[in-house]
């Protein structure tokens, strides 16, 4: 399967983890986990995206080896399932894998056992060799625009006289991750990535307030001219529940991804998709 911008992909979360703001605790077990990734294939999703360690807001960072601990025997596991499905099922689907991790040799061994796409949420910043490990492989990586890892929650900036107290006026959020992201691309392909192989992320949640992470979806055609399929992940993003506190959240969660689709998004990342 290439990822391109001319076909939609949806990409499933399966978390390891047992912090995860959505589905903690959940997939620990092996055979939980390998049950969930084959009701996600079953579903129709394209991607499955296996992380060890939760992001989110006040998440406790883990050690690379018990990361390694948590994914490896995974993401050897699903890989052994899928080429048997593969064998037995004639035309069957092709479904990735993706290691969602900042660091350069989980992803390499992630790899190693069978994984095909690199989701990196530092946005290459975190591990100076994951760079490496992305053109070395020749594989796609996500570059993901971040302001702190586990997620930050921004803080507002000193009232103006006559304006409200935003963190940074909206026109100047897509601005900078725009700048960001050109800047991380290119260091990229300096460091022998592929520019077919680059995915962009503007990273909901990620030091941004809930206003802000909504205006990225509502202007996310303004990423299209870096020239990279653009995924977006709002599936159980907090800022849903917080702008619309009224809403089924199931309906304006799908919505608000029928609204990302429709400004450009290639690959929609999600916890489900029926």
């Amino acid at each position: 399967m290439t990822i391109t911008k001319s076909k939609l992909l949806f990409m499933s979360i399966l978390n390891v983890t047992p912090d995860s703001f959505s589905d903690g605790g959940k997939y620990l077990n092996i055979e939980d986990a390998i049950k969930h990734a084959d009701e996600l294939i079953k579903s129709g999703v394209d991607i499955i995206d296996i992380g060890g360690e939760s992001t989110r807001p006040g998440a406790v960072l883990i050690s690379e080896e018990e990361e390694l601990k948590r994914v490896i025997p995974v993401i050897y596991e699903l890989t052994k399932n899928v080429s048997a499905s593969r064998r037995n099922s004639e035309p069957a689907k092709e479904i990735l894998i993706s290691i969602d991790t900042y660091k350069s040799n989980v992803a390499q061994l992630a790899i190693n056992a069978g994984a095909k796409i690199i989701n990196d949420v530092s946005g290459l910043t975190m591990d100076p060799d994951m760079v490496n490990v992305a053109a070395k492989n020749n594989c796609p990586i996500v570059i993901m625009h971040n302001e702190g890892i586990p997620a930050t929650k921004p803080e507002p900036v000193v009232r103006r006289t006559g304006e409200s107290a935003n963190w940074r006026k909206r026109d100047e959020v897509i601005q900078q991750i725009y700048a960001w992201l050109k800047k991380q691309t290119n260091y990229a392909i300096k460091n022998g990535v592929k520019k077919e192989n680059i995915i962009i992320d503007p990273g909901l949640g990620f030091g941004k307030t809930p206003e802000e992470d909504f205006y990225i979806i509502q202007n996310l055609s303004e990423f299209k001219s870096l020239g990279y399929p653009i995924l977006i992940g709002p599936s159980h993003k907090s800022f849903i529940r917080k702008l619309f506190p009224d809403s089924d959240i199931k309906a304006k969660s799908k919505e608000i991804i029928d609204l990302a689709i429709k400004n450009g998004a290639n690959i929609v990342r999600m916890h489900e998709i029926n």
